[in-house]
């Protein structure tokens, strides 16, 4: 009897992974956490942000849609952008159904173009999202989806603004209804599998940018180190920067630690909103040279090395 009620339970509930692909800066970040209603991934108006395959779960209805959020596909140089996107196209081959999102301003650019021509050899089932919708006349998005749809096969065509929301809640009810029948692989009360300790340095990584714009490459690196629950019910987190030359640690710290004193203000408090209790956060900037060919750093960031 009771594998019986196991089995009706099952038949009851849908969940799936959904992969969301695009080009850097196509919105894809500001879409999971839209369609979360939280923050889960980081955003920044940087490119490849998005190092790994963090996902956030939404619950809609019976239905538990867990959102992989890849790294921007585009052409990769470096031995870092090359695991970034093989990552990228490893999530769209492991999910359930693939979103595409394409930026409504860019339209089929050289970026998406390439993303289009791949995807045709990915089997699941795609969604086309047309983003940031707010910005473009309507006569342009609709030849847009015509022109997409003309290229791939596309089960839906969805318009929205990730940023404003608008048209996010159909495009949640829908993929809803399109996960897979199945029971829920994670608790209900669980947005991101995520470890606090990588959003909490994520959310740090994302201050650096806001705070330095231009003046760091993307290389640098933020882990957690420490994650102390206190009796007093806040929390003691240690944090490092890795950064690859001394020159880059400088700009970090800013003129008599001004700088590296507002990143952390900053990321203290958006910290302390996510995990609701208070956060004292210590953060240290360190020079590790060449981190960007160290195996053992990407393992840390859920990617690949690649040999070469």
């Amino acid at each position: 009897m009771p594998d019986e009620l196991q089995e009706n339970s099952s038949q009851e509930t849908r969940c799936g992974f959904v992969a969301l692909i695009g080009a850097p800066n196509v919105g894809k970040s500001t879409l999971v956490n839209a369609l979360v209603g939280s923050k889960v991934t980081i955003v920044s108006k940087k490119v490849q942000t998005t190092r790994a395959l963090i996902r956030g779960i939404v619950i809609e209805d019976n239905a538990q849609i867990i959102l992989v959020d890849t790294p921007g596909i585009f052409a990769p140089k470096r031995r870092l952008d090359r695991a970034m996107v093989s990552t990228a196209w490893s999530g769209a081959h492991d999910a359930d159904l693939v979103c595409v999102l394409l930026d409504a301003r860019a339209g089929i650019d050289d970026e998406a173009d390439v993303i289009l021509t791949k995807l045709s050899a990915v089997n699941h089932p795609k969604i086309l999202v047309l983003n940031k919708i707010d910005l473009v006349p309507r006569e342009k998005l609709l030849a847009l989806a015509q022109q997409a749809n003309e290229r791939l096969q596309f089960t839906q065509t969805f318009m929205v603004s990730a940023l404003s929301g608008d048209g996010v809640d159909d495009l949640r009810r829908a993929l809803a209804r399109d996960v897979p029948p199945g029971p829920f692989h994670y608790p209900e009360d669980q947005m991101s599998d995520a470890p606090l300790r990588h959003l909490a340095a994520e959310i740090t990584r994302e201050k650096i940018y806001r705070h330095l714009h231009q003046e760091l490459p993307y290389q640098s690196t933020v882990e957690t180190d420490s994650w102390q629950d206190r009796k007093d019910k806040s929390v003691r987190i240690e944090q490092t920067i890795y950064v690859e030359r001394d020159s880059q640690r400088k700009i970090v710290l800013g003129k008599g630690g001004a700088t590296i004193k507002a990143i952390g203000a900053d990321s203290r408090k958006e910290i302390a909103e996510i995990v609701g209790q208070p956060v004292h956060l210590f953060l240290f900037v360190k020079v590790r040279d060449g981190w960007g060919d160290d195996p053992e750093r990407y393992r840390e960031m859920g990617l690949e090395f690649p040999k070469e």
